[in-house]
């Protein structure tokens, strides 16, 4: 397998996914699941993905769609499309697994994976962050992690437009 081929391989279907995660669960993994659009690769990404990481074995990204990101973000996004984006996200070593939902949320994502620990950034409440309940009902986690400062893909967008 070249390197890309091996990149590719890291972006599960659902089926594939629940075939992972209980080979994970077999070796006594810890799987950390958070989700995204990450339209434009950034440092605050970076950084909040590394930090996922580091709070399990394993990391899974839920990534919206092409038409997801068009309901939550609205016309004109995303600016790079689902492939783009999915391989991007697992080029990254922290990353293990990408998969690609077309909900305007994660929720039934979540719930066939059954993560662990649920992260999202400190901009979200608990109970606001979507799949809390399915995750502490299992008696796993629910984290939030402090976001970079000066990093968002809309803040991108406006500097690129207004320059």
């Amino acid at each position: 397998m070249n390197k890309l081929e091996i990149i590719g391989s890291r972006i599960y279907t659902w089926e594939q996914i629940v075939k992972q995660c209980a080979v994970w669960r077999f070796k006594d993994k810890k799987i950390v699941f958070t989700n995204g659009c990450f339209d434009i690769l950034h440092l605050g990404h970076l950084e909040y993905l590394a930090k996922s990481r580091e709070l399990g074995d394993v990391l899974i990204v839920g990534l919206n769609s092409d038409a997801s990101v068009r309901g939550v973000k609205g016309p004109g996004r995303p600016i790079n499309n689902e492939h783009a984006r999915a391989m991007a996200l697992a080029s990254l070593t922290f990353v293990q697994a990408v998969v690609l939902f077309d909900q305007p949320t994660p929720y039934e994502l979540i719930k066939i994976i059954q993560p662990d620990i649920l992260v999202k950034g400190k901009d979200y409440a608990i109970h606001q962050i979507v799949g809390h309940d399915i995750v502490t009902e299992r008696g796993g986690e629910v984290i939030t992690i402090e976001l970079t400062e000066g990093f968002s893909t809309s803040g991108i967008i406006e500097r690129i437009k207004n320059s």
